[in-house]
This record gives C-alpha cells, sequence and structure tokens, in this order.
C-alpha cells in the first residue's frame, strides 16, 4: 500500500572545507514492496530539479538507489564499502561519476522513520564532493 508523507529532506555537500546545507520539506509517496522502502516527491526549485521525480529505494542497511526522471536524470547506486560508477544528466549534458558509499542509516518502519546516506562523488577519479541525505518521513 503507498501512504501519502510529509518528507523533510537536509542535503550537506563538503567541497573540502565548503559546506553548503539545503533543507526541503515536501510530500510524497511511501511505501514497503518485498522488503524494500520506495519513497517518491516531485522535484522543486528548492531541489535544482524542476520538473523530474525522484525515488529513493532502500533495502535494509545494505542497499539504497536514487533515481531522479524528467528534465534531469540519474540513477546512483548506494552500497556501503563498494565504489559504483553512475550516470547522470542535467540540463548542461551527462556524465558519469563514481560513489563511494560511507554509509546507511536505514531507520525506516511500515509508517515512517528516518534515513541518513553518506558518500563521495568524483568525477574521471577525481575527487568532487562528500554528500549527507537525512530524510525524516511522516504519514501526511
Amino acid at each position: 500500500m503507498t501512504d501519502n508523507v510529509m518528507i523533510q529532506m537536509k542535503s550537506i555537500q563538503s567541497i573540502y572545507d565548503e559546506k553548503t546545507e539545503t533543507e526541503l520539506i515536501t510530500q510524497g509517496k511511501f511505501s514497503k514492496k518485498n522488503n524494500s522502502y520506495h519513497i517518491s516527491y516531485e522535484d522543486s526549485e528548492a531541489t535544482g530539479f524542476k520538473g523530474s521525480v525522484t525515488e529513493i529505494l532502500v533495502t535494509e542497511n545494505k542497499f539504497a538507489s536514487i533515481i531522479r526522471t524528467g528534465s534531469t536524470s540519474s540513477d546512483l547506486i548506494i552500497e556501503p564499502g563498494k565504489k559504483h560508477h553512475c550516470h547522470y544528466e542535467t540540463p548542461y549534458g551527462s556524465m558519469d561519476i563514481g560513489i563511494y558509499t560511507h554509509s546507511i542509516k536505514n531507520n525506516l518502519m511500515d509508517d515512517g522513520g528516518d534515513l541518513y546516506l553518506k558518500y563521495t562523488i568524483d568525477i574521471n577519479a577525481s575527487y568532487m564532493s562528500d554528500n549527507e541525505i537525512i530524510m525524516n518521513i511522516k504519514k501526511a
């Protein structure tokens, strides 16, 4: 069953000593299928991806993917202790990026909860940024 939820999300991007924080509160959808949690929401100007939809799939603390479709598209694979090469499209062009995941903390339950993702992005093996996503999901 898919529930309407309120999603509170904080994104922290660190490039060396410089941090940028973005906070978003939006409505979305939340469900559990086959031991995976599915979170989806429409992006807005606040996320920088207006016209896109983001879906996050989470399986325990072992795996997550962030799939964005619409005006921009990407499919990021988040798996602790591993590096994945992912395709990322923006209005300015597409690129292949590396995602090295430090940790996933999944405290989601059938009625919502918290999710924490921490990963590093590189482009052509050159460091780009450290990233954290902190989400809280509550039934609307």
